[in-house]
This record gives C-alpha cells, sequence and structure tokens, in this order.
C-alpha cells in the first residue's frame, strides 16, 4: 500500500468539511433585501467586472429568483466589431416592464472598453427599475458630452479591410510541425447592401522521425478566394450572388471555381435577428473541377451543376437558446451524389438550478466526386492527408449541469484564479 498518498481519508474529508463550515461564519455573501435583484444571462460578459461596476443591485445565480432577468445577445457588426441586445425582462412586481437597449463595441475595442461600454449601458437600462427601490435616493445622473455627433463623417463608406497572418511552430527531435495561414478581406454593409470578398491561403508541413533513417513528411496546401453581393429587397426578402476559387491537396482539388446565386426569405423580420429568426436559404448553381489524381468516376476535369437548401432555426429567449439548421446539397442530373447535414446547439434550463445543453452535427455523405481512383497509402490513412470515403461524419456533445447553495453572487474574490 501506498504510504505517500497526498490525500488520505481524514485530510480529504476535513477539505470537503471545511467549505460548508465557512458560511456560518462572518464572511458570508452579503445580502440586500432592500435592493433589486437581477440575473444577467451572457455567455460573453465578464459577469465579475459586472458586479463590481454594478454594485447597487443584488446579483443572484437563480433567473427564477431575480426581480429582473436581462437577457444579452450578440451579433457581427458591418465593421467588424459586436451588437450586444441587452433586454431586460421585469419578473414578480415588475412583471410586464420590458425594455431593449443596444451597445455596439467597435472590431478595435479592447476588452475592458467593451466590458465598461456594456456596464455603462446596463447601468442606464436599471435605471427604470432601480427607481422603485429605496436606493433610488441615492442615485445621480450627469451628461459627460452634450456635443455627441450622431452621423459622423465616414471617409471609408463603409468598407472595412483586414489583413492577417497566422503562423505556428512546434517540434522536438523526433517531430516538426509548420503552419502558416494568411488572409486579406474587404467587406461592405449598409442596410440594402452586403458585399464580402477574401482571398486566403493554408499550408501545413509535418515531419515524423520514426528512426535514424526514416523519415514520414506530411503536406498539405489550400488556398481560395470568396466573393459575396446580397441586395436586401425588404424586411424578409433578399437574393444574392457568390463566386469562388479554390484549391486543397486533402480533398484533390487542384483547382475548382463556381458561380452561385440566391434567395433567402426568413419569417421574421430581419430586424429580430438577434432573439429570433427562421431563414430559408435556396441557391442553384455551376462548379468546375480539375483535379490532381483521376478520380474514382475516372475523372480529371468535370463541370458540375447543383441545388442547395438549408432551413435555419435560431432563438435566444428567456427560456433558452436554441440554434438548428437543416441542410441538403444535390449534383444535377445525378440525385443519388447528395449531401445532408443537420447542426444542432441547445442550451435550456430545465428545472431550478439544472441547465441541459446539447451541440454537435451530423452529414450524409453521397457526394464525393473528388476521391482519388489510385487509392491511399498507409501514410496518407494515418496521417490524414487525404480525404477518405466515407457515407456519415459527426460530432456531438450532451451536457447536464446543476447550481445549487446561496442565491446571491454580490462578491468577487480573484485570489489564486478562477
Amino acid at each position: 500500500m501506498r504510504k505517500n498518498t497526498l490525500c488520505t481519508f481524514p485530510l480529504c474529508f476535513a477539505l470537503v468539511l471545511i467549505p460548508v463550515m465557512l458560511p456560518a461564519q462572518n464572511d458570508a455573501t452579503p445580502r440586500k433585501p432592500e435592493l433589486l435583484c437581477i440575473f444577467i444571462d451572457c455567455e460573453d460578459c465578464d459577469l465579475d467586472f459586472m458586479k463590481t461596476e454594478i454594485d447597487f443591485v443584488n446579483h443572484v445565480t437563480d433567473r427564477a429568483v431575480a426581480d429582473l432577468h436581462i437577457l444579452i445577445t450578440t451579433q457581427e457588426t458591418a465593421s467588424g466589431g459586436t451588437e450586444y441586445t441587452i433586454i431586460f425582462f421585469g419578473q414578480g412586481k415588475y412583471a410586464g416592464m420590458t425594455d431593449t437597449m443596444t451597445y455596439i463595441a467597435g472590431s478595435d475595442d479592447s476588452e475592458d472598453t467593451i466590458r465598461r461600454g456594456l456596464a455603462q449601458r446596463l447601468k442606464i437600462g436599471l435605471m427604470r427599475y432601480v427607481a422603485q427601490t429605496p436606493v433610488a435616493d441615492n442615485i445621480n445622473i450627469a451628461v459627460r458630452n452634450k456635443n455627441v455627433s450622431i452621423n459622423p463623417e465616414d471617409r471609408w463608406h463603409n468598407w472595412i479591410f483586414s489583413i492577417g497572418i497566422d503562423t505556428y511552430l512546434n517540434g522536438e527531435k523526433s517531430y516538426k510541425y509548420n503552419y502558416i495561414f494568411g488572409s486579406i478581406s474587404a467587406n461592405r454593409t449598409t442596410e440594402s447592401w452586403k458585399l464580402r470578398n477574401e482571398v486566403y491561403y493554408d499550408y501545413t508541413k509535418t515531419y515524423y522521425a520514426i528512426d535514424e533513417t526514416t523519415t514520414i513528411p506530411s503536406l498539405s496546401k489550400s488556398y481560395g478566394v470568396d466573393g459575396l453581393v446580397v441586395k436586401s429587397f425588404n424586411d424578409h426578402w433578399s437574393a444574392g450572388l457568390s463566386a469562388d476559387i479554390y484549391s486543397s491537396t486533402y480533398s484533390n482539388i487542384e483547382v475548382s471555381g463556381s458561380v452561385q446565386p440566391a434567395m433567402e426569405y426568413d419569417i421574421f423580420p430581419y430586424r429580430q435577428a438577434t432573439s429570433r429568426e427562421i431563414r430559408v436559404l435556396y441557391n442553384p448553381g455551376l462548379r468546375y473541377y480539375q483535379y490532381f489524381d483521376t478520380t474514382i468516376y475516372d475523372k480529371t476535369t468535370e463541370i458540375m451543376p447543383f441545388e442547395y437548401l438549408s432551413i435555419t432555426l435560431d432563438t435566444k429567449q428567456r427560456w433558452g437558446s436554441v440554434a438548428i439548421s437543416l441542410s441538403g446539397r444535390h449534383f444535377l442530373p445525378d440525385y443519388k451524389k447528395n449531401r445532408l447535414t443537420i447542426n444542432a446547439d441547445l442550451s435550456l434550463p430545465v428545472v431550478k438550478g439544472l441547465a441541459f445543453t446539447v451541440a454537435g452535427w451530423a452529414s450524409l455523405i453521397h457526394d464525393q466526386i473528388s476521391l482519388p481512383k489510385r487509392g491511399l497509402t498507409p501514410e496518407e490513412i494515418l496521417l490524414r492527408i487525404r480525404q477518405q470515403a466515407t457515407q456519415y461524419q459527426y460530432y456531438s456533445s450532451i451536457g447536464l449541469k446543476y447550481s445549487f447553495g446561496s442565491r446571491y453572487s454580490n462578491i468577487v474574490n480573484p485570489r489564486f484564479g478562477d
């Protein structure tokens, strides 16, 4: 029997017992029963910062006991920043009091700038509710800048340009990994038009030393050019045209290009996209293929017409969030060459303190027209240098999380990290 075990039974029992006994001491979470109780429902917010900045309310851990449920959702802006939609849902004696605010963070804003701006918006939105609590007598309101320009001049005319490069080097005596990725994009978004353009290059090279004389290299390269133009007709309909050229050693595609017109309909108005949307997208297209190796269909080049249809449901509400999309594609005129994909992401509070999450995707695949006829070497299979034949792919994650204990969470203690 090992006698140098780090955690013996008495020690482990004490470590478990001590936290249970601590709440009985004077260092318990402070309770402010006369203050507004709020629950901030946000995945990408610095909640510790919110607790320290917004200290005139009670922060609670359970939405069911809150006077105010604050739901914060996000979506990307035309400039590459983030638009935060803040919805205040009154509960209990505040039932029926619902407000909505927005906060827009720039693409070059620091995390500190974003969290301070978001906290400021929350403070403003809370005033209507705090006005009905005793703390209202101690609130002072001031305007820092009375000369704010509503429509500032934009010399770039809504164009956003981005250049990026990412490199990664890793290795040891018997292994080396080199990775380079670069991209250039030019995007412009207005209420009526959306333009997206990107050029990218992806390079990965790996060496595996089996012994002093045997080394197995692995090389994967891809590049591409993508373009998209979308015109908005009204709050439900839009049309677009996309085109692309790309190459991929993994997929046995020396060069491929396509042109794809498309139509999209959203059952809900587009302006509600941060909280709910049901979009139907249809686009036919024509794609040209030129292969590195002769394919299983004895092709070195070919032109394939196709159809694509997708239905997407995305909603973020007080009861949770659901994002499900179902898409299908098939080549023409051979309908047997097709692919069906479903994506799902759910987060649902079941009962007090219990949350249920599901995430994943699955594809039924019958359209691998670029597979090489010659077959793959063991090295190409083991190192995943070339794509293999398959009839399906999937990924899934299911989880449950249950929390209980004190409903208050006003304290922030950063010692020893989170």
